[in-house]
């Protein structure tokens, strides 16, 4: 059996990642088979419960208000459209449902309550419900968890040093204080990142090093391959080389043995060959849909026809973990009345601040026309 490192440095990680391609496929493939069925691949559906209109400057997201985009704005959806979406995720293969919202961060009042029954709707469907809702206090994690929520979303995107180039509306500390917050309230994390926004290998190794020194470190990394969006920061953003994603999913799979790593959003461009190397490197989840939140996706047929050319079946949902028990006190909000602050840095990205003011100069255009 092989002897893990439970303490990387980011040295350790580059080495690593910097190995000929096939021998990092291989070693990661020994390690993905002692964790994990290699057979089993689960499928998540990604849905976007309220869509656009986000005040932050994310530079490599459409759904930023301040970008000009293609985004059509939607308020909360109802629960019962969440369902319909959900039954028909499960009748197409998908155990997991991410339910995502445009929000900087939650707060009290009738939409989170309205996604609390979301929650247990979908879970009650005996799917994994996991949701990305923004920074989320102590008390908020606590009443989604005893509503049936099996995990938060919340990701890194990438290393601590290039997340100022990136965003400079939320704090790095923030994205960690809400994994903290989720952890305490027993929910599992799901955290990955994004690569192809013009970082280094020495930033991705960062990354994953500050996954790895979270105490768990993540049930779920998703590995997502830049989409550039027309109108946002990042649009002239080239598209990343197959091998890079192949060659980040299996440094994940060695440094974070245990996890699910996902293939995220990006795989509208990768072949099944693509494809198959990144399972084979250890990849054990992927999202299906037309859509993740906005982004184009495969369709669910293909995926299909490609696992069982590959011999891959769709997992089960609660495979890795027991199904949350639903407790009614999950309507009642604990909170004392403080809100939690969350930072503002006070830096800021020429790239973000140029893209908004096109978008200015663009809609100023339409009202004209």
């Amino acid at each position: 059996m092989t002897v893990y490192k439970k303490e990387w440095t980011k040295e350790e990680v580059i080495k690593l990642y910097n190995k000929p391609l096939l021998q990092l496929v291989f070693d990661a493939a020994k390690v993905h088979r002692e964790h994990h069925d290699p057979t089993e691949v689960q499928v998540s559906t990604l849905l976007s419960i309220k869509t656009g209109g986000c005040p932050e400057d994310c530079g490599y997201c459409p759904q930023a208000a301040r970008y000009h985009t293609d985004i059509e704005k939607n308020d909360l959806m109802s629960v019962q459209t969440v369902k319909a979406q959900a039954l028909r995720a499960k009748s197409s293969g998908s155990s997991r449902v991410c339910m995502g919202a445009a929000w900087r961060n939650v707060k009290e009042g009738k939409d989170f309550d309205q996604v609390l029954e979301m929650v247990r709707t979908v879970r009650d469907l005996d799917m994994e419900v996991c949701c990305t809702l923004g920074m989320l206090t102590e008390d908020q994690a606590r009443r989604l968890s005893e509503a049936g929520l099996y995990a938060y979303n919340h990701n890194l995107d990438t290393s601590e040093e290039h997340y100022k180039k990136v965003i400079s509306t939320r704090g790095y500390e923030d994205r960690i204080e809400t994994i903290g917050n989720a952890r305490k309230a027993g929910l599992t994390v799901c955290s990955g990142g994004i690569i192809g926004m013009g970082e280094t290998p020495e930033d991705r190794a960062a990354m994953l090093v500050t996954l790895s020194c979270l105490n768990p470190y993540p049930e779920s990394v998703p590995i997502n391959a830049l989409v550039a969006v027309e109108g946002t920061p990042m649009e002239d953003q080239e598209q990343i080389p197959i091998w890079d994603m192949i060659r980040m999913v299996a440094t994940t799979r060695i440094v974070l043995p245990k996890t699910t790593v996902r293939l995220s959003a990006g795989r509208t461009e990768m072949s099944d060959e693509g494809q198959a190397l990144c399972f084979m490197a250890g990849a054990g989840s992927i999202f299906a849909g037309d859509k993740l939140l906005t982004t184009p996706n495969p369709d669910i047929n293909r995926d299909m026809e490609l696992f069982n050319v590959l011999g891959l079946t769709p997992q089960k949902a609660y495979k890795k973990g027991d199904k949350p028990v639903v407790n009614e006190n999950y309507k009642n909000s604990c909170s004392n009345g403080e809100k939690q602050k969350w930072s503002r840095p006070k830096h800021s990205i020429e790239a973000n601040i140029r893209a908004t003011k096109n978008a200015k100069e663009k809609r100023k255009l339409n009202q004209k026309s």
